[in-house]
């Protein structure tokens, strides 16, 4: 056989080999044996060999890169039955480890719940002894970081001996301590954004083909889009489930509003019809359990259902003025529930309910409701008591107002009403420090049902007349129950006891002039009275009511000489002229002891008991000393007589 012949026998036989899968070794043993038989030119030899081997080896790539392409497909296909973004996880985490060879493989998410930047790991498959899921490592240096910031793949045969990486001592620990070598990372992407990496990672040194980064490349893309799906489905399973839940809560919220509006139109229904308010009670205790009780505006009780705790009048009216603001039902501090009865501004009275549940919106509603209701109710068959807190309201305008109707027909007014003004009444001044009239008003409404008085908004304030005989208990009275109930700041302010209709409007004068006085002393926010301030209010006050100080100090002794012609006044100044001694002061009026020992038993009848007292003493003597100026500068400015002519010139 020819060397031509030995050529061509030698190529088909490696030809044959070739399409059989031959490896290296029998394509070399395959190819001896043929030159031996053939008696082939060494350098055909080498050539052949060279030529089959990079066959072999080009074809072994097509292989790998159709097996890559399949397991790829085959990726693809366990991903989109997925159920879960961590199962996915780990479907990748597995499959990266497995088709690489590598020892492990994980992927990372930066951690947004720190303040920090970071990483953590989401999940990994392989031994791992250190790198567990759930573990926080630093946001810069690392593979996976630099992958991330490029947006490319990034491999290293020896992860701690490379120079190309940014090395960070907490992440050298973790690859020290799991004994790492080689490690390639791809970030996992949807569009331009990567949103975590994939890792894989062998405990020998390796170097990473092209096939095997394109491969774990193609991985991430893949694996990026399936995760971005994952999630989407998941928000659209949520929006879904949100959806639902609203829908039910809309049906069901629709039921409460078709419920309230059947029992709001019963509740109505049996108002107009003429059923009494305890039937109208009925249906709401029969909606809402518990216990129910309805009070006037004066803290009656008009209908109650059920056992109900006691409540002090102060938490009460807090309560009420907090709903009446609010318009809605306001909680004690106890289970109780309490929504006042509002006509306008005007105080009707307030529902409390001990639900026995805890109420929903629904509940709140039903009590909304339900004191509406009874505010119709109220409204209709209540309307000559609204017309007479009215009445009431007026007559203390009446009172203050300048100049006054006659006093006999106020008298005859206040009778009526059961009110004696003729007994002591004290005139108290409330001024809200802020803007709370309304509440303080709401407040006061409460408070003069309960204690007998008349209350009216004046200006910025409001004026209370209440029947009391000490006016600085009164006002402290007053400013504790106000603040108790309102927690809000107030200067409160009281006049001297009065006891006739005309002093009111004094009393009114008297009080506002303390107010002057105590807010030039700085007192805001407290509470005092004409008496405890003396002639400070009178000093300090901007309109400065010499005439009102001396008619509260020594008015009745003044009255009473001009009544009667004595000298009780007299007596008074040389009594203090002569160092308060009876006899001195007797010498100096040419008069026996005795007479001026009688005269000052009246003066103490007039002034009480305490006029000699240091503080009192000196307001008494200030306001003689006005009084007596006053006289002075009358009787100088007052313009002469004309002088009788004589009888001569007459003639």
């Amino acid at each position: 056989m020819d060397r031509q012949s030995g050529v061509e026998s030698i190529v088909l036989a490696v030809l044959e080999q070739l399409s059989n899968n031959a490896s290296a070794y029998e394509l070399d043993m395959q190819l001896a044996r043929a030159v031996d038989a053939h008696d082939a030119d060494p350098a055909v030899f080498d050539t052949v060999r060279r030529l089959s081997l990079s066959v072999a080896e080009q074809l072994g790539r097509y292989r790998q890169r159709e097996a890559d392409f399949s397991a790829l497909v085959d990726t693809a296909r366990e991903i989109t039955v997925a159920d879960d973004v961590d199962s996915l996880l780990k479907l990748v985490t597995r499959r990266a480890r497995l088709l690489l060879g590598v020892d492990m493989s994980y992927i990372s998410f930066p951690d947004g719940s720190t303040d920090e930047r970071s990483i953590y790991i989401r999940t990994a498959d392989g031994h791992t002894s250190v790198l567990s899921v759930g573990l926080r490592l630093p946001g810069s240096g690392g593979l996976g970081n630099k992958a991330l910031s490029s947006s490319a793949p990034f491999w290293t045969p020896d992860y701690l001996v490379d120079p190309r990486i940014e090395h960070n001592k907490a992440i050298d620990e973790v690859v020290e301590a799991e004994g790492l070598r080689a490690m390639m990372a791809v970030p996992l992407a949807y569009g331009n954004k990567p949103f975590g990496a994939l890792y894989a990672a062998s405990r020998t040194v390796r170097h990473f083909t092209a096939d095997e980064v394109s491969f774990m490349s193609s991985l991430g893309d893949l694996a990026g889009v399936a995760v971005e799906r994952t999630l989407l489905h998941e928000r659209s399973a949520d929006t879904i489930e949100q959806l639902r839940l609203r829908s039910t809560a809309a049906e069901a919220v629709t039921a409460s509003v078709r419920e309230m509006s059947r029992t709001y139109s019963r509740m109505l229904e049996q108002v107009v019809g003429g059923a009494d308010l305890h039937a109208v009670m009925a249906e709401a205790h029969r909606m809402l359990g518990g216990a129910l009780r309805l009070c006037a505006a004066n803290a009656d009780v008009l209908v109650a259902h059920g056992e109900m705790p006691d409540v002090d009048q102060e938490t009460l009216t807090s309560a009420m003025v907090q709903a009446q603001s609010a318009r809605e039902p306001i909680r004690l501090a106890s289970e109780l529930w309490t929504m006042p009865l509002f006509s306008g501004n005007r105080h009707l009275g307030s529902l409390l309910a001990l639900p026995e549940h805890e109420p929903d919106e629904f509940g709140r509603e039903l009590l909304r409701v339900t004191a509406l209701a009874a505010t119709v109710y109220l409204l209709l068959d209540n309307r000559s008591e609204d017309a007479e807190d009215q009445i009431r309201d007026d007559l203390l305008d009446d009172l203050l107002a300048q100049p006054q109707r006659p006093p006999q027909q106020i008298v005859k007014r206040a009778l009526r009403m059961g009110m004696d003004l003729t007994r002591p009444h004290v005139v108290v001044v409330v001024r809200p420090e802020g803007d709370s009239l309304g509440k303080v008003s709401v407040w006061a409404s409460s408070y003069s049902h309960r204690c007998g008085g008349l209350k009216t908004l004046h200006r910025s304030y409001v004026v209370l007349l209440v029947p009391a005989s000490d006016s600085g208990v009164t006002a402290r009275s007053v400013f504790e129950s106000v603040t108790t109930s309102l927690r809000t700041p107030v200067t409160v302010s009281a006049s001297d006891p009065v006891t006739d209709v005309v002093s009111v409007f004094h009393g009114h004068r008297e009080a506002v002039r303390c107010m002057e006085a105590m807010t030039a002393l700085g007192l805001n926010n407290h509470a005092s009275s004409a008496r405890e301030l003396g002639f400070l209010g009178l000093l300090l006050s901007d309109h400065h009511d010499v005439d009102g100080f001396i008619n509260i100090v020594v008015g009745p002794v003044l009255n009473y000489d001009q009544l009667r012609s004595t000298e009780l006044t007299r007596t008074l100044e040389a009594y203090f002229e002569e160092g308060s001694s009876p006899t001195y002061a007797a010498k100096k009026l040419h008069v026996h002891p005795n007479t001026v020992a009688r005269r000052l038993e009246r003066i103490t009848e007039l002034l009480g008991p305490r006029w000699q007292q240091p503080a009192q003493a000196l307001e008494v003597q200030l306001a003689l000393r006005l009084s007596r100026v006053r006289h002075v500068l009358s009787a100088r400015d007052a313009p002469a007589e004309p002088t009788r002519p004589a009888d001569d010139q007459l003639a």
